[in-house]
């Protein structure tokens, strides 16, 4: 029994390290190490009824104390009984939360994402019309290119957008094969590492945008390839790289959107 006890008090100290490394509910981590409080101090209690108890069973003679006895051993039982119950409690409380926090990521990268597609929707429709009010000339080959250059990146947009997370990968790997120095390179690079992560392949999502940090570090597209590294990061586990990513995003680009996000994901992290 004393056993059993002891492994109690073991679970209920580690649980508030196990739920600040799950969640940043503050409230819900309050509560957490406020019960691993009271499982203490009753686990001592508890101990210091079973040496009493060991003691009065080394010296008991008489039927009446025997009975006694087993009365308090089933009442340290119901005592033990009781705690498991809380534990269950404060376990359910951290899964909770953890999904919670895990739902916040997810809603926070498919609205950046979002923005992200409209940016890109904006651009090519301005180009477009840039290449439309340009008088006919001897420039028609050129912007022939141009043209199926943005054709080309615009398939594999498209792609991205069904979710047909494969065949994106393909179509920008393809587009960046025939258009390397195209302006448009470092942001099929991006959606290339994004599709990645469509498909839960978080390792190449993280090679695919360490790959754009490299070769574009100064393109409107860098920071938001960090923070994608941060959200890849978070969603294996990762939390301390995924903090030092979100700080590097705020010192190497301090005044782009992607900054801002890291600021917010940074004040949500559980403090240490």
């Amino acid at each position: 029994m004393r056993f059993l006890a002891a492994a109690v008090l073991t679970f209920a100290t580690a649980a508030p390290c196990f739920a600040q490394g799950l969640f940043d509910d503050n409230e819900a981590r309050r509560r957490v190490e406020a019960l691993r409080q009271q499982l203490v101090e009753q686990n001592r209690l508890i101990e210091e009824r079973m040496t009493k108890v060991e003691t009065a069973v080394a010296g008991a003679t008489d039927r009446s104390a025997m009975l006694d006895l087993a009365s308090q051993i089933e009442a340290l039982r119901g005592d033990i009984a009781k705690m498991r119950g809380q534990l269950e409690v404060a376990t359910n409380q951290i899964e909770v939360a953890d999904k919670r926090q895990k739902d916040l990521y997810l809603d926070i990268d498919t609205r950046i994402r979002k923005l992200e597609q409209a940016n890109e929707q904006a651009a090519l429709l301005q180009q477009q019309q840039q290449q439309q009010a340009q008088p006919p000339g001897g420039t028609q080959p050129a912007e022939s290119q141009q043209a199926g250059e943005m054709r080309a990146y615009q398939a594999a947009l498209d792609q991205f957008k069904l979710g047909n997370y494969p065949l994106a990968v393909s179509a920008m790997q393809g587009f960046l094969v025939t258009y390397p120095n195209s302006s448009l390179a470092p942001n099929a690079q991006y959606w290339i590492g994004m599709a990645h992560s469509g498909q839960r392949d978080y390792k190449s999502a993280i090679a695919a945008q360490r790959k754009l940090l490299a070769s574009w570090p100064d393109s409107e597209k860098a920071p938001d390839a960090l923070l994608s590294i941060a959200s890849s990061q978070e969603t294996m586990g990762d939390r301390r790289n995924a903090q030092k990513t979100l700080e590097e995003v705020i010192q190497r680009y301090p005044k782009s959107s992607a900054a801002a996000s890291a600021k917010q994901r940074l004040a949500a992290l559980p403090k240490r």
